[in-house]
């Protein structure tokens, strides 16, 4: 750091901040630790001995129980822990369910695609709807969804920054299934858990939890679909959650498909702690929210700046994702955009201002800034003059 300030001592026309954030790390994934943590926290962790011990299943059922509970999850929903982080839980249900009836997969963007391709490339279902947005920053037209099919769609697009702004658009009396990938969107946004009949996350997104474990919860018409419904198609290991036909219900009681990771698990109790003392999730979707102002001020602020989403109520306020509208960026090739983002989101590193701010590699070239719970809004009060100050040393060196 004294480096950079005696650097721009030599060269003043555009002087550092001189303030840093505390906790300079904005990535999406796995995102910053809960504040307060320390890593001696962890050292009663159920290590070296079995998760089938009772104290290990013990520790395992609190996590889905205590998980349950702060999301307020209705009546007869059923939790359970699975392999491979979000990717694996929401593969897992596609896996399971889908087939008897037609699919509408609403995608706009990287994950939203991914399961497009899934359904269509790998399971190769006949009958599938796509709604697509045909730009990143776009919706697609949520009315066309037909709720008589089986529905597929993220919540909140982690690397558009655009999520859904309700879930007024799913009827209660809805005939197929809602499966919901909703990593970057719980814990951190106001979900409508009734409306979802399959709702999957990580622990590395809003609890700053460590990545590989996923989450599954599924409605009492999705545990009806499991046992009435035989899949053609071969289940791996990691995806089967029924036995003979009926709901393995040892998996939905902490008995994992496959062993998880003890210290993990310490670590998302400890989440959960913080969670609780702060006041829940309603506390928690707040400092979400109160992230999402601090950048929305500072974009009303600076008109070469702008949200990656068109309208301002499916602005994510976790997966903040942003363009720049300056007229020498925008004359410049994706490429050169794309090294210009990089260059800007290096002199950030160097400085120690903030870590892990480039944009998903699918996206439009800009930034991408977690918003979520564990973050510190006067970190992100912190952090954007030095975006300020690198935009500006960025746009110098490209000749802007």
């Amino acid at each position: 750091m004294s480096e950079l300030l005696d650097q721009q001592a030599r060269s003043p026309g555009h002087p550092c901040p001189s303030r840093l954030p505390a906790r300079p790390f904005f990535a999406a994934g796995p995102t910053v630790k809960p504040p307060g943590w320390e890593l001696d926290q962890l050292s009663d962790a159920f290590l070296g001995r079995t998760f089938r011990h009772p104290d290990g299943l013990a520790r395992l059922r609190a996590v889905i129980t205590r998980s349950a509970g702060l999301l307020d999850l209705p009546a007869g929903y059923r939790v359970a822990i699975v392999p491979g982080s979000d990717t694996g839980a929401i593969e897992l249900a596609l896996w399971n369910l889908l087939g008897p009836v037609p699919v509408d997969v609403c995608c706009w963007e990287n994950f939203g695609f991914t399961w497009l391709a899934d359904v269509v490339e790998q399971l190769r279902l006949p009958d599938v709807t796509v709604h697509r947005a045909d730009r990143y920053g776009a919706l697609p037209d949520l009315s066309r969804v037909d709720f008589d099919h089986d529905v597929v769609f993220p919540w909140n697009g982690t690397t558009a920054g655009v999520c859904v702004p309700d879930a007024a658009w799913i009827p209660d009396d809805r005939a197929g299934l809602t499966i919901c990938d909703a990593t970057s969107a719980i814990f951190g946004m106001a979900l409508d858990p009734a409306k979802l009949d399959v709702i999957t996350w990580s622990w590395q997104k809003a609890l700053g939890g460590e990545a590989a474990h996923g989450m599954i919860a599924l409605s009492p018409r999705a545990v009806e679909r499991l046992e009435t419904f035989r899949p053609d198609r071969a289940l791996p290991k990691l995806f089967r959650i029924t036995r003979n036909g009926r709901l393995n219900e040892e998996i939905f009681d902490g008995f994992t498909i496959n062993s998880p990771s003890m210290l993990a698990v310490e670590d998302v109790l400890r989440a959960l702690d913080w969670c609780e003392r702060i006041g829940g999730v309603p506390e928690l979707i707040a400092r979400s929210r109160r992230n999402l102002d601090v950048v929305a001020r500072w974009v009303r602020q600076h008109p070469h700046v702008d949200f990656l989403a068109e309208d301002p109520r499916t602005v994510s306020s976790t997966s903040i994702c942003l363009r720049f509208r300056h007229a020498a960026f925008d004359g410049l090739s994706r490429d050169r955009q794309a090294a210009f983002v990089d260059r800007l989101c290096a002199r950030l590193e160097r400085a120690g201002a903030g870590y892990d701010l480039a944009p998903h590699r699918e996206a439009p070239p800009g930034l991408r800034i977690w918003g979520g719970p564990t973050v510190e809004a006067t970190d992100l009060e912190l952090l954007l003059p030095w975006v300020d100050w690198a935009f500006a040393e960025t746009l110098h060196e490209f000749g802007g």
